[in-house]
């Protein structure tokens, strides 16, 4: 057994990655042979990703709050704690919190041979993420 104690401090999200206020804590860092990442994201009401793909996929698992995901072509998503969301390798997708809620989710990553965990494309438009259902719709 190894238990590595917490020394990363709180991240902010990049601009060019999000829209809104978003957190990073780091909970996993491809280290060695392991080529997983894994981050417990924390998106404040209105914040989402940019559209983005991973190499290997991704799973992003809700902790707290109510979220919306989409992937393209795809109607946008609720998603609440428990949800576990598998998006498969290359496909296009976002996610983010609702526009009247927090959300958290773990966000688990295979990087490429490379190191790479993610490929960054446009912002989400407001007008798209305004499609988006609202919590306090349900």
């Amino acid at each position: 057994m190894q238990i590595t104690r917490s020394t990363n401090e709180t991240d902010a999200g990049p601009s060019e990655w999000f829209t809104g206020t978003v957190h990073m804590d780091t909970l996993a860092n491809p280290e060695g042979r392991s080529r997983i990442l894994a981050l417990s994201v924390h998106f404040s009401p209105g914040a989402r990703t940019a559209w983005h793909t991973h190499p290997n996929g991704q799973t992003i698992f809700v902790t707290e709050g109510v979220g919306v995901c989409r992937r393209i072509g795809g109607p946008i998503e609720l998603i609440r704690p428990g949800d576990r969301v598998f998006f498969e390798p290359d496909e296009d997708h976002w996610h983010g919190a609702t526009a009247d809620r927090f959300m958290t989710h773990i966000a688990m990553v295979d990087v490429d041979e490379e190191g790479n965990p993610a490929i960054w494309g446009d912002q989400v438009s407001d007008d798209e993420y305004g499609a988006a259902p609202r919590a306090a719709d349900l």
